[in-house]
């Protein structure tokens, strides 16, 4: 099905690649002129000619493919994503068994063996995502292979293959199968939530926050007055709430959250007009919060890595501390801040300098009470600790 071409890998990188470096940059190779045709076979090699490793040709933001194989005649084929496909199954037995939870990622890009690659569960129904036109190229294994290991209702697909990451929605989302309801109800650690598997980029819900969603309810929030900034559909705000919080007040800028949030309320049979839903900038927001002298005992911080409105440009590398400090100033003493980037560029430790520079700024002292990375179903390489993307840190403001 797919060509193959050699490629030589420049000497100072044969290593890295050996010891199991996934990710392929163009800056590593040698004569990627050669390279006109995503999803091409590379077989890497040294200078020397001698094989290396086995990858495919698919342009990300993050890079030009991925490797697939370290072993010279291994074929990618459909036998190829039938073994890769069922060890994820395997790796995640303990999710479907779970009767508290009908939700989760099954496979997980290069943590699982195939970068560019990742395929959701939503009650029955699965959801491909392909990250670039040359993972895309392999359609037709993946999806055969994914409809041999499972029992299924219906698959979907995303595709994300512009360079920058952003949704191609010109098609139908609906691959096979029956196509789900709209809403299709699902369920996470007992809790409901409403998605829309073809809908346009996003499904309504962000897996990989399970974990501190649930501490939020089962550790913090039972009697708080709790804040949730760039909520989206509201999910920490009904956790909140299950847990016991005396009231939430969830702030987005995109229109269509208030309706949504709205929504995710009535799926756990929570009145949402005893809730605060608010469509503005968040960093309005936190001025309106200032100026009204309002505190509040939690506040869940959870942006985009970068995001554009009409009014300013927000980056996390950049911009978090100021979004801390803004965040602290209306957060009651004793009070809980909930830190979270989702931004690859950003690791723990710059995270939490950030955290300790904005409470130096502000002459205040603080505890980390606990952090959280990717959940267990988000299964990592460890030779590639960029794809452990998510930082999140439950921080107590002391004084």
């Amino acid at each position: 099905m797919n060509n193959e071409i050699n490629l030589t890998i420049k000497p100072e990188y044969v290593s890295k690649y050996i010891d199991g470096y996934p990710l392929i940059l163009k800056e590593t190779l040698e004569n990627t002129d050669r390279l006109n045709e995503e999803a091409l076979v590379m077989n890497l090699l040294d200078n020397k000619g001698k094989f290396i490793a086995k990858a495919y040709y698919g342009n990300q933001n993050k890079g030009i493919g991925w490797i697939l194989s370290l072993e010279k005649d291994e074929k990618i084929d459909l036998d190829f994503f039938i073994l890769k496909i069922k060890a994820a199954i395997e790796y995640r037995e303990a999710f479907y068994t779970d009767t508290s939870t009908n939700t989760f990622r099954v496979f997980n890009g290069e943590g699982d063996g195939i970068g560019g690659l990742c395929i959701d569960y939503f009650n029955g129904y699965y959801m491909i995502t392909w990250y670039s036109l040359g993972i895309y190229e392999f359609q037709n294994y993946i999806v055969q292979a994914l409809k041999s290991c499972v029992d299924y209702k219906g698959i979907y697909q995303k595709k994300r293959f512009d360079t920058k990451g952003m949704y191609l929605g010109e098609d139908d989302d609906f691959i096979c199968g029956e196509k789900s309801p709209e809403p299709l109800i699902v369920k996470e650690n007992g809790v409901n939530f409403a998605v829309y598997l073809d809908d346009g980029a996003m499904v309504g819900v962000f897996l990989d926050q399970k974990d501190v969603r649930k501490t939020i309810r089962d550790e913090y929030a039972k009697g708080k007055t709790v804040l949730n900034t760039f909520s989206y559909t509201g999910a920490f705000s009904v956790y909140a709430v299950l847990g016991g919080a005396k009231k939430t007040t969830s702030v987005d800028l995109a229109k269509r959250s208030l309706a949504k949030t709205k929504e995710q309320f009535e799926m756990n049979n929570i009145d949402s007009t005893k809730q605060e839903i608010i469509v503005d900038d968040v960093f309005d927001y936190f001025k309106y919060a200032v100026r009204k002298k309002l505190l509040f005992d939690m506040v869940v911080l959870d942006p985009p890595s970068f995001a554009r409105s009409k009014k300013r440009t927000f980056s996390a590398s950049k911009d978090y501390v100021t979004l801390l400090k803004e965040a602290i100033q209306i957060t009651n003493k004793n009070g809980i801040i909930v830190a979270s980037t989702n931004a690859a560029n950003v690791s723990m430790f710059t995270f939490r300098d950030f955290i300790k520079k904005a409470f130096s700024d502000l002459k205040l002292k603080y505890k980390v009470e606990e952090s959280f990375s990717l959940p267990k179903d988000f299964k990592v390489n460890p030779k590639f600790q960029e794809g452990n993307y998510l930082k999140v840190v439950f921080i107590r403001k002391l004084r």
